[in-house]
């Protein structure tokens, strides 16, 4: 699935491409993905100027002019790319929606897995959605530190990386992101989320935003599906220190130890054992 930094990678592509354009027409061809398109929604948004595009989680925002917003989210297997109406590529696929935007830019949104999800909001109610309301804070933000991330955490029983991976902890840190800031910060997988406090919450909090930062330079991570809204792969993958490496040396330390994996809450969880504690 598409974390954090795939969609930051995404949104920054449509920015670039479309933020300021308006939105001409919508087609969809499948209305029934994770959860049903809205009626109308064509009506809601066609002829209306795309004013700011950003991300809350993994979710996509297209702020208009008129105070709605549409809203995406890409699930497991979706993706944003972006093209020329003028002289559109054959279509493909599961290519749900295509949205044609002025000066002959088209975006389509192809989901084989249907997860994904198209919704609209009104800003004025959108802190209040359904998908916003629960959602914790923003790793990338100036206020996120370490005592903020303990007190999220307080009194928690679950491992630090169930922890991370709780919306309503923390957003936009998936499998991949979490295993790795673990790993910068020498913390186990396995410790209980309570006892992340004091210097050990400081550590955290810092190895994710690094990570998160490094991610995002290197476009995203590319293992299955993802590219980012000009269809290219992301490459962080070629930097990762511990995920998908069990077996291998560990490379921040003189351990000669091997990089283990181990299933928590059915996802795999790769560390060094010796260096994380």
């Amino acid at each position: 699935m598409p974390e954090l930094p795939e969609v930051e990678t995404v949104v920054r592509g449509l920015k670039a491409r479309i933020e300021g354009k308006r939105l001409l027409r919508l087609v969809l061809h499948r209305a029934d993905l994770r959860q049903a398109v809205p009626t109308g929604l064509a009506a809601k948004v066609e002829n209306r100027r795309v004013v700011r595009i950003d991300r809350r989680a993994k979710y996509i925002l297209m702020h208009l002019a008129d105070g709605g917003v549409l809203i995406a989210h890409l699930g497991m297997s979706g993706r944003l790319t972006l093209g020329d109406s003028a002289h559109p590529a054959p279509p493909r696929p599961h290519d749900h929606a295509v949205m044609d935007f002025e000066d002959g830019i088209e975006l389509r949104f192809n989901d084989p897995r249907r997860f994904g999800l198209i919704d609209y909001a009104r800003e004025d109610t959108l802190r209040q959605h359904k998908l916003f309301a629960h959602l914790g804070p923003e790793p990338l933000a100036k206020e996120f530190d370490g005592a903020l991330l303990a007190r999220l955490i307080e009194g928690k029983r679950t491992p630090i990386k169930a922890a991370l991976l709780d919306q309503r902890v923390v957003v936009g840190i998936g499998n991949i992101y979490a295993c790795e800031s673990l790993y910068w910060a020498r913390l186990s997988p396995k410790r209980l989320a309570r006892t992340v406090r004091g210097s050990r919450a400081d550590a955290l909090a810092r190895a994710i935003k690094r990570v998160l930062e490094h991610a995002i330079a290197a476009g995203g991570s590319s293992l299955r599906d993802y590219v980012d809204a000009t269809g290219e792969l992301g490459n962080f993958q070629r930097h990762f220190a511990v995920y998908d490496r069990a077996g291998e040396r560990c490379p921040g330390c003189d351990c000669r130890s091997f990089i283990k994996r181990i299933v928590q809450s059915g996802r795999s969880t790769f560390y060094c054992a010796k260096r994380q504690r």
